[in-house]
């Protein structure tokens, strides 16, 4: 199945924090997209490996996106290495996305800036003729593929993004998505320990965020991006 954007994270949720709002409107707007999970997130605090994979099946029905599969990496253990690159080459080349969105360049939580620099690393690695791989699914060799674009969504930190997509008409579906882990978020019922995203004020930043960023662009709600090279338009009116 091709794609026309893959968003990728080190943990399943940081799709839904991240990207959201961005990946049900381009599924609104009839692109295919997808979600690969590094890991499923089984050193959190809060819920079990389990709960995250029923919890990232409902996010994923809720944004509407096409698939999303889960690689199985140690959560805060794998590393930008070659096995790893290579398992992650083999699913762009699988699904050979014109975008790619993925962590945070510098966050928080180590396994982000890691996840981001994998990421990137393999998107180009995937563009090699001499790098054989054969994905599971395939009979044959796959074919080189680069993506057009490595996008890193905005996490923890508030970094500067370099863009901003207008989810004006998306914030619901973003915020359903992100509440679908219900074992990670503000829930005043929970008896499990608290953590720094567990609280209400987390809750409410993701919104409050996304609001001020928009006030920022001209819009009520926005979701904001680092780049990794230039970016072109074909009018600086498309930039209004």
């Amino acid at each position: 199945m091709k794609l026309d954007i893959l968003a990728i994270g080190a943990h399943p949720d940081d799709v839904e924090l991240g990207c959201g709002g961005t990946l049900a409107k381009e599924v609104a707007n009839g692109k295919k997209v997808g979600i690969i999970d590094l890991t499923r997130g089984e050193l959190g605090t809060r819920g079990t490996a389990e709960t995250r994979d029923a919890e990232s099946k409902d996010a994923a029905q809720i944004l509407g996106v096409a698939v999303r599969t889960n690689m199985e990496f140690a959560d805060g253990f794998f590393i930008n290495d070659k096995t790893h690159q290579l398992e992650l080459i083999k699913m762009i080349r699988l699904y050979q996305p014109e975008i790619v969105i993925c962590n945070a360049i510098e966050d928080r939580h180590i396994d982000h800036a890691k996840g981001s620099q994998l990421v990137s690393d393999a998107c180009f690695l995937s563009g090699l003729l001499k790098i054989d791989t054969k994905h599971e699914d395939e009979d044959d060799w796959q074919e080189p593929w680069r993506p057009k674009a490595v996008y890193h969504y905005i996490q923890w930190k508030d970094l500067e993004p370099d863009v901003a997509v207008d989810i004006t008409d998306f914030m619901d579906a973003k915020m359903n998505a992100v509440l679908a882990y219900k074992t990670q978020f503000y829930d005043p019922n929970s008896e499990e320990p608290e953590t720094p995203i567990s609280s209400k004020n987390f809750t409410d930043s993701v919104k409050y965020r996304a609001r001020n960023l928009g006030r920022l662009v001209g819009c009520d709600f926005a979701e904001g991006f680092t780049v990794e090279r230039c970016l072109a338009v074909g009018s600086l009116l498309d930039l209004l």
